[in-house]
């Protein structure tokens, strides 16, 4: 962590930017939120500058102070992230959102992670912000003609300020320091070898070996004896070291094999960057995968069982509003006994 920034100015950093996000959240009387966005970039900058002058020395790893866009990135990412858990308005807080996701995909850039920066921007800024905005939508109550600034309390003030700062600040000074020295304490998880993700993906082997010409059009790769349930045996692919290589069916049953010592070998015969992102999700955390599915499920379950709430009341009030109107309904006790028009 020492390589890094100093672990004093790092907690010291997250202590002002904890007082700096309550202070700038939205209270009922006095709301200073300029005066908390700044002591809360004080905190941010003292980290910042830590951590340049740490990697600024001849020593650091990776010595050299980071890119000029780092700090334009990190410094809108800051500030929009703010504004999402500040601004009164949830619609305006998504729009702030969306400025954090891309001064975020900025910074997967500057570590040459493009793949990265355009899923980040596709899932998050595209498919899960408008599952949002539907949300927001839906469940938030309009306001009347003659109280259109109106808003909810829920959403013009916070409701624990000073102890949603502190367990946000607690859990970002924890989790990096985990990043920086606890990391190593922790069990590594059962990796896939590239070999063996190769394997998984026979279709992408064999176009590769057709299009070097290792193979002919009239070759597919062998597959092992069938299964008890009927389907076929797994593909015969072995390129861990020492492996036979890749079997290859041809004829009636001959099967010959290849290996990577043949000399038209596709050099770039590997898992991309994609294929390797798709491999971690769905063997590594194929659980939180749905979890977040589950949760964004029901968010929207729940926006539209309100949604429908205020509709059936709103068809009830108008109903009765068009009844007071017609001139065969019947009089209200008050109009009985004359007492109004």
């Amino acid at each position: 962590m020492q390589g890094l920034v100093s672990p004093i100015l790092l907690y010291l950093g997250c202590a002002v930017g904890a007082i700096g996000i309550a202070v700038s959240l939205p209270r009922r009387g006095i709301n200073p939120q300029l005066l908390g966005a700044l002591v809360a970039a004080i905190g941010a900058g003292a980290v910042l500058l830590g951590i340049s002058l740490r990697a600024a020395q001849a020593d650091a790893p990776g010595g050299g102070l980071p890119n000029f866009h780092f700090y334009l990135f990190s410094l809108i990412a800051l500030g929009a992230s703010l504004r999402v858990i500040s601004h009164p308005r949830p619609v305006y807080s998504a729009l702030y959102f969306v400025l954090t996701i891309l001064a975020s995909a900025g910074l997967y850039v500057l570590l040459s992670a493009e793949f990265m920066a355009f899923a980040l921007v596709i899932v998050y800024a595209g498919a899960i912000l408008i599952t949002y905005l539907f949300v927001i939508m839906l469940a938030t109550e309009a306001p009347t003609a003659d109280e259109v600034e109106s808003l909810a309390d829920y959403d013009r003030y916070a409701r624990e300020p000073a102890l949603a700062a502190l367990i946000g600040f607690v859990m970002v000074a924890a989790m990096t320091t985990m990043l920086a020295r606890g990391v190593q304490s922790l069990q590594t998880p059962a990796q896939v070898s590239t070999q063996q993700q190769l394997a998984l993906v026979p279709g992408k082997v064999e176009k590769a070996l057709r299009e070097a010409r290792v193979i002919d059009n009239t070759e597919t790769i062998a597959r092992g004896p069938e299964r008890a349930d009927g389907s076929p045996g797994a593909p015969m692919i072995d390129l861990s070291p020492g492996g036979y290589g890749v079997q290859v069916a041809y004829g009636q049953g001959q099967v010959r094999t290849v290996t990577p010592a043949h000399k038209n070998w596709p050099a770039d015969l590997s898992i991309s960057n994609p294929e390797g992102v798709g491999f971690s999700l769905l063997s590594g955390a194929p659980g939180a995968i749905e979890v977040a599915g589950v949760i964004l499920l029901m968010a929207m379950l729940g926006a539209v069982v309100l949604a429908r709430k205020k509709v059936e009341l709103d068809d009830a009030a108008k109903f009765a509003a068009q009844s007071r109107m017609l001139p065969d309904a019947p009089l209200s006790p008050g109009h009985a006994a004359g007492g109004g028009t």
